[in-house]
């Protein structure tokens, strides 16, 4: 088996992330400005090819792949659907933290800890993990290459925190509506530890591209300069 290009984007702004919301199974879709910035980058900087494509159910993320990869037929997998918020759904942090008891420990990570009528941090974790691996172990059985998922945040944290090389908290993981990281999937490596090897920022200047230059280590929020304004006018 050979080695596999894994592709994790994050579905472009909608007005839930400008509102600054928790947006989970709510299926809002992009926003205008959401649509123009996307746009803008797929036109000032490169993005992987694509062979082959999946993405979470929801609006935001099939109107993100419909704008980069228009001529790609998304493979559509309810496991990679964002967290249930249940009833922190729709709402700010400001807000939970005034009328929920529970938000400030769900926030904190606390596993056993859901929402009302939502999902818990171990829950979510599960099902986002036995979801990648029933993608990666089927990807490398068919030896497909430069594969996109495009999902939410918290999905592609969970992913990034439970299986990427370097090991880093979930909110090391953070990226920019658009963007995402590139995984080197090496099947030994794989079957020793079911691990991938994060190897570049998405998506990158041209000459970046042209160079294969990659700075994809640089997730600490101290020194980051994974900055979604340097895409932009």
């Amino acid at each position: 088996m050979k080695t596999l290009r894994l592709h994790l984007l994050r579905h472009a702004l909608t007005q839930g992330n400008l509102d600054g919301l928790y947006v989970g199974h709510t299926d809002m879709p992009l926003c205008d400005q959401g649509r123009q910035q996307l746009l803008q980058m797929k036109e000032s900087f490169e993005y992987p090819v694509c062979r082959f494509l999946i993405s979470s159910p929801l609006k935001r993320c099939l109107e993100t792949a419909e704008i980069l990869f228009p001529e790609v037929k998304p493979l559509v997998m309810d496991g990679l659907i964002e967290c249930n918020f249940g009833e922190f759904d729709g709402r700010a942090a400001a807000e939970l933290h005034k009328k929920q008891p529970l938000f400030d420990r769900w926030l904190s990570g606390d596993p056993e800890v859901e929402p009302p009528f939502g999902e818990s941090n171990a829950a979510f974790a599960r099902r986002v993990c036995e979801t990648f691996r029933k993608i990666v172990e089927g990807l490398l059985k068919t030896g497909a290459d430069d594969v996109y998922i495009v999902t939410h945040g918290g999905v592609l944290m969970t992913i990034l925190a439970n299986f990427g090389i370097p090991e880093a908290a979930p909110t090391d993981w953070l990226m920019p509506s658009g963007c995402g990281y590139t995984m080197r999937i090496d099947p030994s490596l794989w079957m020793a530890g079911e691990k991938a090897e994060v190897i570049a920022e998405i998506p990158a200047s041209p000459q970046e591209q042209a160079d294969h230059y990659y700075d994809g280590w640089d997730y600490y929020p101290s020194d980051d300069d994974f900055d979604v304004s340097q895409y932009l006018d």
